[in-house]
């Protein structure tokens, strides 16, 4: 079990990548919290791990709330007494559309909440990872080969 006994953070568990990232977490023993911005998505992956016999706490968090992120953070370390690992995969809500109909906001919007959240959820784990002499801060950019000619977007 290549994460027993370490304490895990994920944003956007209740997605798809965040989802599958979570159960792999669980399943190398580690303690994962999850959250996101849907309460009943994290809630389903939860009881996977749960069901599984992993250990798992979910919470409703924006990522792109450092106020909420530092009190998600906060939170965790209390009742974990730490974070070794910090994942953060939300969507950064980007919009795909044909170029020439994308305003100059639209395009930049995943750019922006990118950087942003990784930041934000980045800073919170680092404040308690230094506490425990480091840890581990996984930030997901997104990628893949669906790119489609005339259409503007960011990958």
């Amino acid at each position: 079990m290549l994460l027993q006994n370490k304490v895990a953070v994920i944003y956007g568990a209740g997605g798809s990548i965040g989802g599958a990232i979570a159960r792999a977490y669980a399943r190398e023993g580690a303690q994962v919290f999850l959250s996101g911005r849907a309460q009943a998505n994290v809630d389903a992956v939860a009881q996977g791990i749960r069901a599984s016999g992993g250990s798992a706490e979910t919470a409703v968090v924006d990522a792109l709330d450092e106020a909420a992120v530092n009190a998600f953070a906060d939170k965790v370390a209390a009742q974990a007494g730490r974070i070794d690992i910090s994942c953060n995969v939300i969507g950064v809500g980007d919009v795909q559309r044909p170029l020439m109909d994308l305003s100059v906001d639209e395009f930049v919007q995943p750019i922006v909440n990118l950087m942003r959240t990784q930041f934000i959820t980045g800073k919170a784990a680092a404040r308690h990872m230094l506490e425990h002499g480091g840890g581990v801060i996984v930030q997901f950019g997104g990628g893949g080969p669906q790119t489609v000619a005339g259409i503007g977007g960011f990958k």
